[in-house]
């Protein structure tokens, strides 16, 4: 898939997630791709904790093989389809089940006749103990004095008396170190607040049993409150496993925990993050998402300019862009930056400041980039390109109603400019407007029947409208129109790859890797090798090969996201671990954005999770992979 065009997704309307935007023109570019794959029959899931972990543009979902849910759709299916009459005679008989099982229920839970014990008057005659008595007590005793100490604190902490509480279950512990106990003073301090006296008293606990579910939680929101929150998804993990994830509210919490830790990790990153341009397959594709002109006069190159000039520089910007490799854009974006130093560019001036916040923008210099194409419409209010540019920008920055007055603004310069169209059509799908993409890329071709993204776009669209057979006729006209450009080859394989054409598929895929090297042989896009790689293992499960065609792409484009990205999800699948996690971490360090680099680090998180699991609690591992073999075979 190419990051000028909106990725497909099958089953549901994308979520817009603004903050995971790259571009009007790859609006989706890489976790939207590798959660429709996760979330597909032909999918990759990664199950931990009991969990299906799908990445998605808003956020990271689960999905648990409870029949609970299923369960609770079919009696409403069942409900649906009872007559009056039988829906109140089945409400008849419910409430008298019910009352008959309430009868039960309270007879058997009148207090039988027995001897007293220790527990029939808790609060009375509470032993006093310290260090020094304790050791001289038999072990009978001792038992005997802990039973009525914790049952006092039981009752302290009912009447909110926790700092009492805490006193009794403190001389419980003297008599006998239990892990019930520890938690019951744990949960103590929990009320207090004090966080660092609940991680003590629950690790205690944990120490005498590694498997108390009770201990884990509360150490593990003890744990969020500290914002220890690496620790905090560990035990929230450890116990959905232990508890065979039936504990919906700790399911939520590892859901919460790995965006927090993502989230927290992540801003990390982009406070460090080198602010360099992505791959060149982003860069080709997003630059190609503007239809082809030719340089403005005067920057040709039989124009005699003095080398020194800020126009000599402003074209061999543009030249170095022709050669579509990442030495080639480094050279062009230096060279717009020193053309906008040297000044002297007459009636270029907001030309440069387009090009140059054109390339800040690819670097993720969104602030530096506005401020340029700001200062290029304000020069130049007819070059509609600024214009929509910076709607790409505001969309990307979560700016909807900004990105659509730009659009506007753009149409009141120059009405009939097909790429206003286009790029206003990328907005429209991504809100999952489809009707109105279609109109508006309809409009594009309209304008102009060469550019060849209109088309493949309105055949996407008609696509996610359900109009299959329209879709399909849109692609083969471009075949038959554009038959030596890669790009259709490469969409129309994703589409048949979405209905699991897998043959059909491969072959477009070959086809467009043909024409690639044919066409751009110092800077091929890698993705539809990447394509084949996934069908290929969808199809027959053939990892070896899809790993040589990832390997492959990155030979080319070493930084290429979804490259990275893809290459472990193989390796996940295939059980390596510790391999996978390397790539999504490499994946999230090339992300552009913040929400990309939370969506790769969801991944990095869950799959670092599994293993800390299974280091930290052995004896859990067996259960882990039972439930990765359910949901492995989830569809």
């Amino acid at each position: 898939m190419s990051a000028d065009t909106v990725p497909l997704t099958s089953g549901r309307a994308p979520v817009l997630d603004t903050s995971s935007l790259s571009s009007q023109s790859s609006s989706l570019p890489l976790w939207d791709r590798l959660s429709t794959w996760a979330s597909e029959n032909k999918t990759v899931v990664y199950t931990i904790a009991g969990i299906a972990v799908v990445v998605t543009g808003a956020g990271v979902v689960y999905y648990s093989t409870d029949s609970r849910t299923a369960s609770r759709d079919t009696s409403s299916d069942e409900k649906k389809r009872l007559s009056k009459k039988e829906r109140k005679k089945a409400k008849k008989d419910k409430d008298k089940e019910q009352a008959q099982t309430q009868v039960k229920a309270e007879s058997e839970q009148q207090p039988k006749q027995k001897t007293p014990t220790i527990e029939s008057d808790p609060s009375e005659n509470l032993p006093q103990v310290d260090p020094s008595t304790v050791e001289s007590l038999p072990d009978q005793e001792r038992k005997e004095y802990a039973t009525r100490l914790k049952i006092g604190g039981n009752k302290a902490y009912g009447d909110k008396s926790y700092n009492e509480a805490i006193e009794l279950y403190g001389k419980a512990i003297l008599c006998k170190p239990d892990p019930i106990f520890y938690s019951n003073r744990a949960a103590c301090y929990n009320a207090l607040g004090n966080w660092d006296k609940v991680v003590e008293d629950t690790t205690a606990a944990l120490a005498l049993d590694s498997e108390y579910v009770k201990a884990l939680n509360r150490r593990a929101n003890a744990y969020e409150n500290l914002e220890r929150y690496s620790e905090a998804l560990l035990d929230y993990t450890a116990s959905c496993i232990i508890d065979g994830f039936r504990n919906e509210q700790s399911a939520q919490s590892v859901e919460r925990l790995l965006k927090k830790v993502a989230e927290a990790k992540g801003k990390a990153i982009l406070e460090g993050k080198e602010k360099k341009l992505p791959s060149p397959t982003f860069v080709t594709n997003y630059l190609q998402s503007f239809r082809p002109r030719p340089r403005p006069e005067g920057l040709d190159d039989n124009t005699d300019l003095d080398e020194g000039s800020g126009k000599a520089q402003l074209r061999a910007g543009l030249a170095a862009m022709e050669n579509r490799t990442s030495e080639g854009y480094d050279a062009a974006s230096t060279a717009f930056d020193k053309a906008l130093e040297l000044r002297d560019l007459g009636e270029h001036e907001a030309f440069a400041y387009n090009m140059r916040g054109t390339f800040r923008y690819l670097r993720g210099e969104n602030a530096d980039a506005l401020k340029d194409l700001d200062k290029s419409v304000e020069l130049d209010p007819s070059l509609t390109q600024s214009y929509i540019k910076r709607a790409s920008m505001h969309l990307e920055l979560g700016n909807r109603e900004g990105a659509a007055q730009d659009f506007e603004k753009a149409m009141e310069q120059k009405q009939d400019d097909p790429d206003i169209y286009y790029h206003r059509a990328q907005l429209h799908f991504i809100l999952a407007e489809f009707a109105e993409a279609a109109k508006d890329y309809q409009k594009s071709i309209d304008l102009d029947r060469d550019f060849i993204f209109s088309h493949v776009q309105l055949g996407v669209t008609q696509y996610k409208m359900g109009s299959i057979a329209s879709s399909m006729a849109t692609f083969r006209r471009c075949i038959k129109n554009f038959d030596k450009t890669p790009d259709v080859y490469n969409y129309y394989g994703e589409l048949l790859l979405d209905q699991q054409k897998y043959s059909e598929a491969i072959e477009k895929f070959d086809t467009a890797i043909e024409l690639e090297k044919q066409s751009k042989p110092l800077g091929m896009n890698v993705l539809p090798l990447i394509n084949k790689a996934l069908a290929l293992f969808q199809w027959k499960q053939d990892f070896q090969e899809a790993q040589k065609l990832c390997q492959k792409a990155l030979i080319i484009d070493p930084e290429c996201d979804i490259a990275v990205a893809t290459m472990a999800q193989l390796l996940l699948q295939q059980g390596k671990v510790t391999d996978a996690l390397k790539y999504f971490q490499q994946a999230a360090e090339l992300s552009r954005t913040e929400g990309e680099i939370v969506n790769a680090l969801s991944y990095a998180e869950a799959t670092r999770t599994q293993l800390e699991v299974q280091e930290k609690y052995p004896q859990l591992s067996s259960r882990l992979q039972g439930m990765g073999g359910q949901f492995g075979a989830m569809r």
